[in-house]
């Protein structure tokens, strides 16, 4: 999973992505590395990993991951190329899902680049760019597809032409793709056409370091802004405080959860950024547990055992048998598998087994 940060300039889109950057590196037993001085990669986090680390005494623990990328070079008129706006959408394009931070901060000290703090304005300027870029792409797909449609009688062809019409309209009002439809077909159809405001949103409402510590940003009226935009789009919200999270990750694991635990918080901004990220785009983790290694599979909602063994290795799916179940939970509650199964808590799955987040999972397959 890959998602994009974007954002005015000094909204505080650097300080997060450099706190997530930090906080990979920090985790001790996850692997991490920085692919680009503009890409991260982190661990997802998952407090069951290392608690079956320590119910299967094993090697090493491997989690889901996800990259980040600071994208930048966003002015008025990136659309039309001002600035690094070519750059700026092409990076936009290929991300999964954006993360989009929006300053609800005042501080004198740090100016805003359109002189005042109104996040309205400031999600409108984006969402402004990539509206304008989404218009010039479709309009460019009807007159192809017009073309192709000359001289045929594909109902098909015609009945797309005729809906991507319908979302021309719709975009150039100043709506975005995501809010078109809720039909499966049509939306099928329109991610292929890889438009920028089709990508899901998490708006990271970045408030000051004070309102966080305190526990008061839920008044700030900035966010309540934000909360509300985010309901019309369907986005999802997580408030956060891109100076307390960079803090956050210069910690020690030990310190970070007494710095937490002194804030009242059960987990950090940048966890629950991820763990938004994962509930918009339908994500989860099944698992696998062995001497050798624990590890968590991120896969789709609704995806069924067989292509989730593909997740492992291609063989694993042509050749699949079956799939031997137990859920994390009873495998914790009884100590081990062959103790879970003692208590009919092991199930025997075919191909048409859909998983279930926190599946603990043992594929048979032939060679």
């Amino acid at each position: 999973m890959r998602l994009g940060i974007v954002g005015l300039p000094n909204v505080g889109k650097s300080t997060l992505f450099n706190a997530l950057t930090k906080a990979g590196a920090q985790a001790a037993n996850y692997p991490f590395c920085t692919i680009e001085p503009n890409l991260g990669t982190v661990c997802v986090p998952d407090e069951r990993l290392d608690v079956l680390l320590k119910l299967y005494d094993s090697r090493k623990v491997v989690p889901a991951f996800v990259e980040f990328v600071d994208i930048a070079g966003l002015v008025k008129g990136a659309s039309k190329g001002e600035g690094l706006g070519n750059k700026f959408l092409s990076h936009i394009r290929e991300v999964d899902a954006i993360v989009h931070v929006v300053r609800c901060f005042e501080d004198k000290d740090v100016i805003h680049v359109e002189g005042s703090v109104d996040p309205g304005r400031d999600i409108e300027t984006i969402e402004t760019e990539l509206l304008l870029a989404d218009i010039d792409s479709l309009e460019k797909r009807i007159e192809k597809t017009e073309k192709m449609l000359k001289g045929s009688k594909d109902k098909k062809i015609a009945d797309e032409v005729e809906m991507m019409k319908k979302l021309l309209a719709h975009i150039s009002e100043g709506k975005s793709v995501r809010t078109f439809t809720d039909d499966d077909e049509d939306k099928e159809l329109i991610n292929g056409y890889f438009l920028l405001t089709s990508k899901p949103i998490i708006y990271a409402a970045n408030v000051s370091e004070a309102e966080m510590t305190s526990g008061h940003s839920g008044d700030n009226k900035s966010v309540q802004f934000v909360e509300e935009r985010a309901k019309i789009e369907g986005a999802e919200v997580v408030v956060i405080s891109a100076k307390v999270e960079d803090e956050i990750a210069q910690l020690e694991d030990e310190e970070k959860a007494l710095f937490l635990e002194e804030l009242g918080f059960k987990e950090s901004g940048l966890d629950r950024l991820i763990k938004a990220s994962y509930k918009l785009l339908g994500l989860f983790s099944y698992l696998t547990a062995g001497k050798q290694e624990i590890r968590a599979w991120t896969i789709i909602n609704g995806t069924k055992a067989p292509q989730a063994a593909g997740k492992i290795h291609t063989d694993f799916e042509k050749g699949f048998i079956r799939a031997e179940i137990v859920s994390y939970d009873d495998l914790i509650k009884y100590g081990s598998v062959s103790d879970a199964r003692d208590h009919g808590k092991v199930r025997v799955e075919g191909k048409d087994y859909v998983m279930q987040d926190g599946d603990v999972v043992n594929f048979r397959f032939n060679n």
